[in-house]
């Protein structure tokens, strides 16, 4: 039982300690996927706020943000940003992180060039 406590709160310290996302390949060439491999992008719009995501509402049912989970911490080029409703984002250098529900397995980027070429496959 004891082991299996710490064998559990190690995976937990080791999950914080790691990047929110790596990079993946696709025929965009190298891009920053999630978990589950899943290619992530950036919006444009969101250089006019900087830290800050201006996708909320029917944007983010589209385009789910890369949430940052409770005792996530920042490090080097990965901050964490508190969007509208209060939830924590991921964003790399600055650049809030987000997935896309039409990508519907690994490796796709179907969503690069989006919205008359605001949405960007981010890059590592």
């Amino acid at each position: 039982m004891l082991s299996a406590l710490l064998v559990t709160g190690l995976a937990a310290c080791a999950t914080q300690a790691t990047a929110p996302a790596v990079p993946g390949d696709t025929a965009l060439g190298p891009v920053l996927v999630d978990a589950k491999r899943m290619t992530l992008y950036t919006f444009d719009r969101d250089n006019a706020m900087p830290g800050k995501s201006v996708c909320n509402g029917p944007c983010a049912t589209n385009w789910p943000p890369l949430v940052a989970n409770a005792g996530d911490m920042a490090k080097g080029d990965w901050t964490i940003i508190t969007r509208d409703d209060g939830s924590k984002q991921w964003a790399y250098k600055g650049k809030p992180l987000y997935g896309w529900v039409k990508d519907t397995k690994p490796g796709e980027t179907t969503g690069d060039g989006f919205l008359n070429g605001a949405w960007h496959v981010a890059k590592p």
